[in-house]
C-alpha cells in the first residue's frame, strides 16, 4: 500500500509543479513560482524513480504462497472410530 502511495504522491509532485512552472502567471515577492515548480517537478521524478525501484526490488524475490498438494494413500480415516 505504501508503494502506491508513493508513487501517487510522486505524480501528485510532478502535477502541482508543472501547474506551477508553466500555468501559473502570478508574481509573488520574494520567491518565483516556476522555480517552485521546477523544484516540486525533480523532487516527484526522483521520488517516482524511488518507488519504482523498491517495487522492481519487491516483484523480484516474490515467489507466492504454495502449498503442499500431496495425496494419502491411506485412504479415508474416520476421527471417530
Amino acid at each position: 500500500m505504501t508503494r502506491v502511495m508513493a508513487t501517487g504522491t510522486s505524480i501528485f509532485l510532478i502535477a502541482v509543479g508543472a501547474v506551477l512552472k508553466f500555468a501559473v502567471t502570478a508574481t509573488v515577492s520574494g520567491i518565483s513560482l516556476a522555480t517552485v515548480g521546477t523544484i516540486l517537478i525533480v523532487v516527484g521524478v526522483i521520488g517516482l524513480l524511488v518507488a519504482l525501484v523498491f517495487l522492481m526490488q519487491a516483484g523480484r524475490g516474490h515467489t507466492g504462497t504454495t502449498r503442499d498438494r500431496g495425496i494419502e494413500r491411506g485412504g479415508y480415516v474416520d476421527p471417530y472410530a
